[in-house]
């Protein structure tokens, strides 16, 4: 049976859908219906490193995501999962809550380096893989005021670690060492590696 020439995407985030546009890879949405708590999945357990928590979610996002394919009878095709973490040593930094909780992140990363962490996960026809990049990340020091304007602008909800690397922050970064997709959201290296593996033509 040949491929089917397109993956689902089991993500509400814009930027994947963007980045998967970017290396020709036709998507279709397979998002979490009303009856599903997909927050419930990024749920922090005590002790658990940053390494080890996005590689769980990720899993737990992608078997989340084959039971509703298969409960929604739609055709067979790879499905694609990601989750990406901030990280100071063991310290997570999710999605904040509020606006106290995004200026209490930045604070946190103002003048200093921390790790960018996304895994990727890909079920294909015979197996499901997962490849996670590590990226690190320095921040210029940051006032009061300049993380008073970047929480007002609304910029934080939704990112973990309250920034988004494609918006006005970058302004704030010194040095990346790793992968610009990764921190994006999807390192497009692994994705296009673990796609390759699931039968997908990925240019270029």
């Amino acid at each position: 049976m040949s491929p089917p020439g397109f993956i689902y995407l089991a993500s509400q985030s814009p930027r994947r859908r963007q980045l998967l546009e970017q290396i020709g890879v036709r998507h279709e949405l397979l998002l979490p219906g009303a009856d599903e708590d997909a927050e419930a999945l990024e749920a922090v357990r005590p002790r658990e490193s940053p390494e080890a928590y996005v590689e769980r979610v990720t899993r737990a996002k992608l078997a989340t995501a084959k039971a509703r394919l298969a409960a929604r009878a739609l055709p067979v095709a790879p499905i694609l999962c990601a989750d990406t973490t901030v990280a100071l040593g063991r310290r997570i930094l999710g999605k904040p809550v509020d606006a106290a909780d995004a200026a209490r992140m930045l604070e946190l990363l103002s003048g200093r380096t921390h790790r960018v962490i996304t895994a990727v996960a890909v079920a294909g026809p015979r197996r499901a893989r997962l490849l996670a990049s590590t990226s690190r990340v320095r921040f210029t020091a940051l006032s009061s005021a300049q993380i008073e304007r970047y929480v007002a602008s609304g910029e934080p909800f939704g990112k973990a670690g309250a920034y988004a690397i494609q918006s006005a922050a970058a302004a704030w970064i010194v040095r990346i060492e790793g992968s610009y997709t990764g921190i994006m959201g999807l390192p497009l290296h692994e994705t296009a590696v673990l796609l390759q593996e699931a039968g997908l033509d990925v240019r270029p």
